[in-house]
Formats: C-alpha cells, structure tokens, sequence
C-alpha cells in the first residue's frame, strides 16, 4: 500500500500529528485550510464552523481528552457534509467514545435525525422526506406491492397508547416514493445493541427515545434513495457510532474530484481513489 509522501496533501495534514498543537483551539487554526477545502460548495464558512465546534467543545470537556486525529477528522466529516455539530439544529453531534483496543478516548461523528433529513432534502433528487410515530390508538393501515399506500390517521387527545412502530416516507423528484415501516420490535432490538445502551449511560435512547426510533427508520432508508455518496458515508460512519465501533481507521478526506480513504492513526493512504458508494462499502 503506498505511504502518504513529504508532499502535503489534504489527508496528510490531518493525520500529521508529529508536533501536536499546544491547545484545541491550535489544533483547529492549523487544520484551517483543509477545513475550508471540505467547506467547499456547503453553506458553512470555516469561522461559522470552528465557532460551534469550539462551543460544543466546551460544552463537552471529554472531547479536549479525544486523540486529536479523531477529533478533526470528526470536524473534518461535518465540514464535508455542511452540517453544524451540537444540538442547536440537531444536524449533528460530536461524541467522545473510548476506544477498548487503544485505551484512549476518540471522537465520534454521530450523524442527528433532522441531519439526516437536511441532506436528502439537499439532494435535490428528493422532494420531501419526513418520518412518523405510530401509536396503538391511531388508525393505521400500510399496503405493500405495485402501489405502496399508507394510511395514518393519528388520534389527537386523549391516550395514544405505547409506539407500535414508525415509518419513513421520501417522494421522489419526478414522481415515485419510498417507504419504509419499522415495527416497535425491530427498533427495540437496534436500541439494546447500543453499546451506549448497553453500558448503562444515559443515552439519546433513554432521553429521546422517539427521536431515536424515527432516525433508525430514515437511515435505513437511506439507503434507497438517490442521495450523495458523503451522506452514505456519514450514515456509515453512524452506524459504526451507534455499535460502539472505531470510526478513526478509516476517514473520507475529499481530494479534487474524489476521495481518498486515510489511516488516521499513520496516515497510510487505504483505498487510493473512491469514486462510487461500493468503494465505500468496501471500505467501511
């Protein structure tokens, strides 16, 4: 596999960490650059992004504790997206994570359910996309086959009963949808697999349960629908959040027209090009 060379490259000065900054805030300004580069056609400026980030850093002290790889490159996966991290828009989060294998702490780019919603809209191959709770005392009908109909009449006052499911509805530009229903089990079974769940911490499971439910059903959605390859990427990169998994091995740093796939920890280029979702795939 061929090293990352003298010459700077986007990737390179991310996972450079020879001389570490003496503060996160050193840390950021020096990465300012290909910060920017990944900013490239989102509505983010790089000042508006390392702004929020400083505060949920703040806000968060265990990520000053993340490796600094780890923590840019989580920054680095919000910039390529165009979403701010922290819970004022709800687009995305930055997680610290401890990493069982290294004994150290990373962050993690966690991927939010309005997120997620933002970059199918932005898609422009996507006309709406929402998601919906469905309560034991609504009335509720889902037909499948050569025409997909959903009929949720949702019961207003009084007692909703306990969530039966939820379900995930994209109309398509030019005609079609896409619909997806989770029953409550399904979801149930995909909240106890959390490591963060199973560690017994307060998680957005526990405090934000529907929220949760709905982002389950849209991100398995995703994956049908016409969306860019950094939003499978994040969705990728979520899910390995959501398993407890390391996310620091493997990062997209946006190149010229592609991508490349960089080890975080020695900056060994992975995968050279990527160009396709199956090269992400692959990857991830």
């Amino acid at each position: 596999m061929p090293k990352a060379t003298a010459k700077k490259s986007p990737a390179t000065q991310v996972v450079d960490t020879a001389e570490k900054p003496a503060t996160i805030k050193d840390l950021l300004r020096n990465n300012k650059n290909t910060i920017a580069q990944a900013l490239e056609n989102t509505p983010l400026t790089p000042e508006r992004l390392l702004s929020v980030c400083m505060t949920e850093i703040r806000k968060t002290p265990k990520l000053r504790e993340c490796s600094q790889a780890s923590l840019v490159g989580s920054i680095i996966q919000s910039a390529q997206l165009g979403l701010e991290p922290g819970s004022a828009l709800g687009h995305c989060y930055l997680i610290p994570f401890w990493n069982n294998k290294l004994r150290s702490l990373e962050c993690q780019f966690m991927l939010g359910y309005r997120g997620m919603l933002a970059l199918a809209r932005r898609s422009g191959s996507i006309v709406s996309i929402d998601a919906r709770v469905v309560y034991a005392a609504d009335e509720f009908s889902l037909l499948y086959g050569t025409i997909t109909e959903i009929i949720h009449k949702p019961k207003l006052t009084g007692e909703k009963g306990g969530v039966v499911g939820v379900y995930a509805v994209a109309q398509l530009q030019g005609g079609g949808t896409q619909v997806d229903f989770m029953p409550v089990e399904d979801i149930l079974k995909i909240r106890d697999s959390s490591k963060g769940v199973q560690s017994g911490k307060d998680t957005p499971w526990k405090t934000h349960f529907e929220e949760m439910a709905k982002k389950t059903v849209v991100r398995r959605l995703f994956k049908f629908l016409p969306v860019s390859v950094e939003a499978l990427t994040a969705v990728g990169l979520d899910e390995k959040a959501e398993a407890g998994q390391s996310q620091c091995n493997e990062a997209l740093i946006q190149e010229g027209d592609g991508g490349v796939l960089v080890d975080m920890d020695t900056g060994e280029i992975i995968e050279g090009k990527v160009t396709s979702a199956a090269d992400l795939n692959r990857a991830l």
